[in-house]
């Protein structure tokens, strides 16, 4: 099987079920914004973690490739089968979360996105999950969204945000809290 089909170069693409649509459909914004998601996954994968962290990020990646066969299939036409996501990949975000910040100091500012390369990829694969949901949520103004897509996303966000201060805390590097001029 070949990478190229030559079949976008005049701009458009397919969606599963064969409905071609323009590369900057919003559907295909949604799901290429997913992808842009998960490849920052990957690279908070690729750091010095520990274990746990790495599989809950290996997980992530399986539920954002199930995200974005679902984003890619035609609500219209498809028949294939795709994956789905369940209310438990849900709550396992909402779990890691809790137990994340059961060991992490109370929040009491704004957090600055840095302090380490670790610290700043989690904050800017937390700022591509929200352009996603935004995308994501607007899609579903227009067309059919599993409704457990934007919930996930939404959660992963804030999961994103707990891990980076974890990784942070761990790492003895500072928050960088926001105090506002005034």
């Amino acid at each position: 099987m070949k990478i190229y089909t030559k079949t976008g170069d005049k701009g458009f693409t397919s969606l599963i079920g064969g409905t071609r649509v323009p590369k900057h459909h919003l559907r295909i914004e949604s799901y290429g914004t997913v992808d842009e998601l998960n490849s920052y996954i990957g690279l908070i994968r690729d750091q010095e973690i520990g274990e746990h962290d790495k599989d809950i990020l290996k997980q992530i990646q399986d539920r954002l490739f199930t995200i974005g066969a679902s984003l890619a299939a035609d609500p219209e036409k498809s028949k294939m089968v795709i994956p789905d996501l369940n209310i438990a990949d849900i709550e396992l975000l909402e779990k890691e979360m809790d137990d994340m910040t059961g060991q992490l100091p109370e929040l009491k500012h704004f957090i600055l996105p840095g302090g380490s390369n670790m610290v700043s990829f989690c904050h800017i694969a937390r700022c591509v999950c929200r352009r996603a949901e935004r995308l994501t949520v607007h899609l579903s103004e227009e067309s059919t969204v599993d409704e457990k897509v934007n919930i996930y996303l939404n959660r992963l966000s804030d999961y994103l945000f707990t891990l980076a201060r974890k990784l942070g805390n761990e790492q003895k590097v500072p928050e960088n809290q926001w105090i506002p001029r005034l």
